[in-house]
């Protein structure tokens, strides 16, 4: 991905870089990306704006860089949770345990998914990074998966439509969270579709 980051050599400037890129975290993740503006930043980094600007160009190469790390820190815990199965697989405890922690990091995350995705729709580049991610996921589940010997027809397809799942079942429980559902039995028949798509 290419920005224009400034890419610092000393330890000094790296961490003054780093401290910019985590306000940026927070403040997007606070009050949105328009919502913030690099004199807040500075100000949450504890640097002067020109500095800012002497690693960045605008407040969206802050967020290109807020989103590499958002993307790791939504990937890496799923990644986990599937190098840790093993043989035999429980398809419906694994389905379970990728269930509770998508909710988990949509509950952590829940205004800054909100302003990453919106921009999407505009930004190439932020929409591109969020197919990357849902490319880069579903590849690593399908290898996993047949290295746990689960090699059913059409894997790699049943692997994108049970991420999709799942992705849309954390939104329904932590944006929509509709009165008349009961999410504990929901997530129970999300569980057996899943289930169903690797017999």
């Amino acid at each position: 991905m290419s920005n224009s980051v400034r890419v610092p050599q000393q330890e000094r400037s790296i961490e003054k870089k780093n401290k910019i890129i985590q306000a940026g975290y927070e403040l997007f993740s606070e009050v949105g990306y328009y919502g913030t503006n690099t004199v807040e930043i500075a100000k949450r980094a504890g640097v002067s704006t020109g500095i800012v600007y002497g690693y960045f160009q605008d407040k969206r190469d802050i967020l290109i860089c807020v989103l590499e790390i958002y993307i790791d820190r939504v990937y890496q815990p799923l990644s986990e949770i599937m190098a840790k199965a093993s043989i035999p697989v429980d398809i419906n405890a694994l389905a379970m345990q990728l269930l509770n922690k998508t909710i988990e990091l949509h509950e952590q995350n829940a205004k800054l998914h909100n302003t990453l995705h919106s921009l999407a729709t505009t930004d190439e580049v932020v929409n591109a990074q969020f197919i990357s991610l849902e490319n880069k996921i579903t590849e690593q589940m399908t290898n996993e998966l047949r290295g746990l010997r689960i090699d059913v027809p059409s894997l790699i397809e049943k692997v994108h439509l049970a991420m999709n799942v799942i992705q849309s079942f954390a939104h329904e429980v932590v944006f929509d969270s509709h009165s008349y559902i009961d999410y504990s039995e929901m997530k129970h028949i999300v569980c057996k579709i899943i289930v169903e798509l690797f017999k």
